[in-house]
């Protein structure tokens, strides 16, 4: 039976604030639960509907109490937050692609976002401080257990673009069409704020401006793409080449 500190615990990580604070997040769902387990995320307890041995029993009533879900999903993992890598400030591998979220305030498009990068085989995302915090349950669920293979760090985009030894790339309106200019196989690759696009401090340091054709001349209505979606796009042209 669960008691009021772990439902008041639980129902505290929905904020920011708490989650730093208790250095702990929820997760969601034997398929979400399960990865960040396998990929050596440490847990502070496991709530579950059904019998299993590193979890403990509660009701369906209980779950829907602590659960951030409308329909909850038979297991609940309160786990730490890992601790920041301190290996080599803001210096990125130069042997593939990464992303970096100049902004990206949604929750479930950070999601969503980092799920894309998994799909795609992108191992590390650098995140400004005003993106989304990735321990959001809004984000953790979006992501469906990909949290557990991409890792996430939070930076100065502007002092980690400057000192990139590599191309970066941002998609932007006044940039040339994605499909016919060259590619690398290593770079950054910048998506910006869901409004406002990439800010103006990292838009100077963008070496090449890439844009994401309209095929629909007539349409009057879709002047931009959702920036998770133009993150797929983008990652499945690079990926097409190389």
């Amino acid at each position: 039976m669960l008691s009021k500190n772990q439902i008041k615990l639980i129902k505290s990580l929905e904020t920011k604030k708490n989650r730093k604070r208790a250095g702990l997040f929820v997760a969601e769902g034997p398929k979400v639960v399960g990865d960040l387990l396998r990929a050596g995320y440490t847990p502070h307890s496991i709530f579950s509907t059904v019998s299993r041995p590193d979890a403990e029993l509660i009701t369906n009533d209980e779950l829907r109490r602590i659960s951030f879900l409308q329909h909850p999903q038979e297991v609940l993992g309160v786990f730490h937050i890992p601790t920041p890598s301190h290996t080599s400030k803001f210096k990125h591998q130069t042997s593939n692609i990464s992303l970096a979220l100049d902004g990206v305030q949604d929750p479930g498009n950070v999601g969503t976002i980092i799920r894309i990068a998994d799909w795609f085989g992108i191992t590390q995302i650098y995140c400004s401080p005003d993106t989304a915090d990735v321990y959001n349950p809004k984000v953790v669920q979006a992501t469906m257990g990909s949290l557990a293979h991409v890792s996430i760090t939070y930076c100065d985009i502007v002092a980690l673009l400057s000192k990139a030894d590599v191309p970066i790339y941002g998609t932007l309106l006044d940039g040339q069409d994605i499909y016919q200019q060259p590619l690398s196989e290593n770079g950054i690759i910048v998506m910006g704020n869901e409004g406002n696009g990439i800010s103006p401090e990292v838009r100077q340091l963008v070496t090449n401006k890439l844009l994401i054709p309209n095929f629909n001349k007539n349409s009057e209505t879709a002047e931009s793409l959702n920036v998770a979606i133009a993150t797929a796009i983008t990652l499945s042209e690079f990926k097409r080449r190389f």
